[in-house]
């Protein structure tokens, strides 16, 4: 059994967002890799203070191609976890063959399958300027606590927005929802890792509705897919309270589900 996890941010966050996550599971004894996107390195707030400039140039396609290089250094296959935009990202690396599960939380849009209206709402801050392709764009805190956060209760939206927010590139949007992304899954794999997809039932930018139907279009492969939804819980589900309940149900399933790590590589 493996015990090297990676986790994969997502879009307005990095890395810091998986602290919580990193030390919880580094205290069950594993090796926790929480890789930034390129360009999403260092503080949220000096992020916010002057965003790089870097991320203008990087896409869904460079930023898996990075965690895809990142995880073949790796001495043993790892359980691969990633939220929203990380999310998708997570399921074309175990398209790809990588990793001995793969855990997908509030997948963003997912190339092949449709986006219901909540999703098309929560990206018109950005898809809203056709020039923003080619920006880095900042989300405000009136929609980080209305949109992103609206399961955190209201007296920790300040704190939590300059803790973990950070500006993201426009052209993970652009990319991701009008241009195919980081390219087609097949959905029919027999080399996919066992993939659990969860969502959240008040969750306003990746809708529950969209996780139920990757899990339609996921569970065609060859491996072991399930799905688990919960109805109270946001698109900050891995921040907002209750997030141990969410860490702890997507390890106990990792380490029952996984694949061995011989496959893993064979793949």
């Amino acid at each position: 059994m493996t015990k090297t996890i990676l986790l994969v941010h997502g879009a307005w966050l990095n890395s810091k967002s998986w602290e919580l996550w990193k030390a919880r599971y580094e205290a069950k004894g594993y090796t926790v890799i929480a890789p930034d996107w390129p360009g999403d390195e260092g503080d949220p707030a000096a992020l916010k203070a002057d965003p790089n400039k870097e991320l203008t140039h990087f896409g869904p396609k460079q930023i898996v191609d990075h965690y895809e290089n990142l995880i073949r250094a790796l001495p043993e296959a790892p359980i691969l976890i990633g939220h929203s935009a990380g999310g998708v990202f997570v399921q074309h690396l175990a398209d790809r063959g990588l990793g001995v599960a793969a855990v997908v939380i509030d997948p963003a849009p997912t190339p092949g399958v449709g986006v219901p209206l909540d999703g098309l709402l929560s990206a018109l801050p950005v898809l809203s300027d056709p020039f923003s392709g080619a920006k880095v764009v900042s989300m405000s805190k009136e929609f980080f606590g209305a949109r992103f956060a609206n399961g955190l209760p209201r007296d920790q939206v300040d704190a939590h927005f300059e803790r973990y927010i950070v500006p993201t590139a426009g052209k993970v949007y652009w990319d991701g929802v009008t241009s195919g992304g980081a390219g087609p899954i097949e959905w029919r794999s027999k080399s996919r890792a066992p993939m659990l997809l969860i969502g959240g039932g008040r969750d306003l930018i990746a809708p529950s509705s969209m996780t139920e139907a990757i899990f339609k279009r996921q569970k065609h492969a060859a491996s072991l897919t399930e799905l688990r939804i919960y109805d109270d819980r946001s698109h900050y589900i891995c921040i907002e309270p209750g997030w141990e309940e969410v860490a702890d149900f997507v390890l106990d399933w990792a380490e029952k589900n996984q694949r061995a790590g011989d496959a893993a590589k064979a793949a």
